[in-house]
This record gives structure tokens, C-alpha cells and sequence, in this order.
């Protein structure tokens, strides 16, 4: 399945290939199958180590940090001769190995043409709490995220609507109604089977019948986050990551969707669970998003305490939350439906490096996100359904006179009273 994060990996081979490169993301966001295809495709030979299953090649990486010697002593182990010239080597699963970590920075530094790709769950979590010196400034480090509608429509060879998406958001004109209904229909699915590629896989296998499609596969991903927790933590803080990310459903659910601890447990504080709600940050299963109370540049400096937390992937929060397919399908329990929606906004807008920032004003106005885009702080507002009356946007833009606005929604695109209308399958292009 194609993905944009190969394009990034096409620009490193041709412009920063001494750098070794790093895929960081939550596990099954389809880190090791990326990879994978590009060190096939785009490279003579490769060697794919796991390091996970490779306890012997992680001894080598604990004897020495030197390159020419972590490649002989590999070449000895597997009795095999490696290229440097025409090999690339990926190191799967690297955050089991602190010191395989700590090697890319010698790696990097090496007169020899050394090829070096890595890929881990909870690498974000490494990075945070790494106890050596990371190799700042000689890895090239990038982000996989759960795929986004657009990449869908491609997985599924829907090339020629995505076409027309793109250019309606250009124009910023309808497109003919005929496909904005079968791009419609398409989101629906798309949000009840989320982006994780094993998910839309299963869906291209099925039929593309989302009736065909089995939520087991999902539940089966949360379980391995939450075996994570317990593998990669210690007990105590793994019951609190858990009961953090068992509660966002909840906390999503309330008409006020601010983050209260009160969820997690009775009578609980934020400093008893801020380094869990950090681990959980830090290893992209869940997204945060700040309130801010004075909309001005720069929004991280106006953040006030307040914040809401969605998970990474909005299919995994319709599965948590234990909300049917037919439900979404059927616009049933719109309520939970515009939680889901929101996740999904949320989670778009995150993969394409926006900060994610919402604002209100008391108990009376909230807009759900401000991102910052040409130096101007420009208001969003998301509706699951064509109902685009909104109290809050209008009366941010009379207080706060914004260059435009953009409504997210089921309605066409448009541009009329200084707002954007986009369509919700049309939010990757914002």
C-alpha cells in the first residue's frame, strides 16, 4: 500500500543517505512493512535485522559502538559478506537496544557508505527517556502515523477521486454532487475501520464491505498497546497508563470533552499520573490538544491548563468505546459520532505537523482547533453532520477577526462569508 512517508524515505536516499534513518510511531501504524518495501525496491541488497529476536547481534551492539566492527562481527554470527556499497541495513525493533541506538551516531560519522534504516514501537518513549547521549543531529527522524483518508483512497485505487478532491479543495468549489456522496460513503468506512494498515487491509480483502469487516482485528492492536505498557514499564505505571488511555472513550463522551483525571480514578491528581500521561504521548497512542484562552501567535505561550487527549486512530477509539459500525453508518448516536469525528480531525491535522490547540472562552464558546498557518491563527470548526450553525466560530470571528475560517462538515466545498466549507473527507488537505 502506498504511503506519503515514502516519498520522505526516497528524499533521504537522495540527499542525506550517510545519516541513518529513524521511523518513529505506535505500533501497527506499518512501520516495519514501509521499510521493508523501500529497502526492496530502492536498493540492490538489505539486510533486515530484528533486534527484538536477535539477543546475539544485540551482545555485539553492548562489545563495541564501532561500525567496521559491528558489520564483521555481524558478517561472522550469520556467515554472510555485506556490501556496504550496495547493502542497506534495517535495524527493526531498535529501542530494545539503548547502545544499538547510540552506534548511528558513529554510523553517521563514518567516512564508509553505510545505508542504515531503523524502525521500533515506543521509540518516542526511548528518545524521552534515554539514559546515554542521543545521537542528536546525525539521524534523520521521522513520524508514522495511522493512514489518512487520502492514503486510503489510494490503497483502495481511488486515484481519480482523490483527484477531484484535491482539486475542489484548491478551487475551493463543489465538486458534482454524484461523488461527493461516494466520497461520503468512503469516509463512513474509512472511520469505522480506522487507519491502521492491517484494518484497511482487511477491508481491500473483504470486498470493501465494511458488513465483511471484523472488529477483532482492532481489539487485537489495542491489546498489543496495552501489552506494551505492561512489557516496556514498570507494573505501577503500566496500570496507570492503562487506566489513562481505558478512560479516553469517557472522557471524549461528555458534551464538555476537557481532560479530568476525576475519569481516570476517583480522587485523582495530575501529579500522580503526568509521567504516565507523558509515556503515552511520547509513544503516539494518544494526542493531546491545549486549550488556549487568547488566541494569539504563539499559541504554545498563550496554552492555559486545560486540555482534551484523543487517540491515534479514530477506529481505535470507535472499538475502545465499543460503538457498532452500523451506528456510524446509520447516523446513530450522533453524540459519540461527533466524538469520533473530532479524533479523526484531531488525528489528521497532528500527521501533517499542526499543533494541535482549541479555544474557549468560559462555559459559553469553544472552537475545537486553531492552527497556525502563513502567521495567521485560523479557527476550525468540526460537524459530523450538514448542521453547520455555530454559535462559537461566529462569535470568535467577531471578537477575533481571523483572515478566514474553516468549517469542517458533510456539506460540499465553499467559500462564503469568509469561511471554508470542507468536506470531512477533504480534512488531510488542510
Amino acid at each position: 500500500m502506498k504511503r506519503e512517508i515514502y516519498n520522505k524515505l526516497i528524499e533521504w536516499k537522495n540527499n542525506n543517505i550517510n545519516m541513518p534513518f529513524m521511523l518513529v510511531g505506535a505500533r501497527q501504524t506499518g512501520k516495519t512493512y514501509i521499510l521493508n518495501e523501500f529497502c526492496n525496491n530502492e536498493f540492490e541488497k538489505n539486510l533486515y535485522i530484528n533486534l527484538d529476536k536477535s539477543e546475539d547481534i544485540r551482545e555485539i551492539f553492548e562489545e563495541t559502538l564501532e561500525p567496521d566492527t559491528i558489520i564483521q562481527n555481524i558478517e561472522a554470527l550469520k556467515n554472510i559478506s555485506i556490501d556496504i556499497n550496495n547493502t542497506i541495513v534495517f535495524l527493526d525493533e531498535i529501542q530494545v537496544s539503548e547502545r544499538a541506538i547510540s552506534s548511528l551516531k558513529y554510523f553517521c560519522e563514518s567516512e564508509k557508505p553505510y545505508k542504515i534504516v531503523c524502525a521500533g514501537s515506543l521509540l518516542g518513549v526511548k528518545i524521552n527517556r534515554f539514559k546515554s547521549s542521543f545521537p542528536v543531529g546525525k539521524v534523520w527522524i521521522d513520524y508514522l502515523y495511522p493512514m489518512k483518508f487520502n492514503e486510503f483512497l489510494l490503497a483502495i485505487g481511488e486515484e481519480k477521486l482523490l483527484d477531484l478532491i484535491e482539486n475542489g479543495y484548491k478551487d475551493m468549489e463543489p465538486i458534482i454532487e454524484v461523488n461527493h456522496k461516494k466520497a461520503l460513503k468512503l469516509y463512513y468506512d474509512y472511520i469505522c475501520i480506522g487507519g491502521m494498515p492491517a484494518s484497511i487491509l482487511q477491508y481491500i480483502e473483504n470486498g470493501k464491505s465494511i458488513a465483511n469487516i471484523d472488529d477483532d482485528l482492532l481489539r487485537i492492536i489495542i491489546t498489543s498497546y496495552l501489552a506494551d505498557m505492561a512489557k516496556y514499564t514498570e507494573n505501577t505505571e503500566s496500570i496507570k497508563n492503562t487506566k489513562i488511555y481505558n478512560s479516553i472513550p469517557s472522557q471524549l463522551g461528555k458534551e464538555n470533552k476537557k481532560f479530568k483525571y476525576s475519569l481516570v480514578e476517583k480522587s485523582a491528581r495530575s501529579r500522580e499520573y503526568d509521567s504516565s500521561l507523558n509515556w503515552l504521548l511520547s509513544s503516539n497512542m494518544i494526542l493531546k490538544c491545549d486549550g488556549v484562552e487568547n488566541p494569539k501567535s504563539p499559541l504554545k505561550a498563550n496554552k492555559v491548563d486545560n486540555f482534551k487527549i484523543y487517540l491515534s486512530d479514530m477506529g481505535l477509539l470507535r472499538v475502545l468505546a465499543n460503538i457498532d459500525k452500523t451506528e456510524i453508518l446509520l447516523n446513530k448516536n450522533m453524540i459519540y459520532k461527533g466524538a469520533i469525528t473530532e479524533n479523526y480531525v484531531a488525528q489528521v491535522l497532528y500527521a501533517k505537523h499542526h499543533e494541535l490547540f482549541y479555544w474557549q472562552q468560559g462555559n459559553q464558546y469553544e472552537v475545537d482547533f486553531l492552527i497556525n498557518m502563513e502567521g495567521d491563527i485560523i479557527p476550525i470548526e468540526v460537524k459530523a453532520g450538514d448542521n453547520t450553525t455555530s454559535r462559537s466560530l461566529n462569535h470568535y470571528i467577531s471578537k477575533y477577526k481571523p483572515k478566514y475560517s474553516i468549517r469542517v462538515s458533510t456539506k460540499n466545498f465553499g467559500f462564503s462569508n469568509n469561511i471554508k466549507s470542507v468536506p470531512l473527507y477533504a480534512v488531510h488537505l488542510i
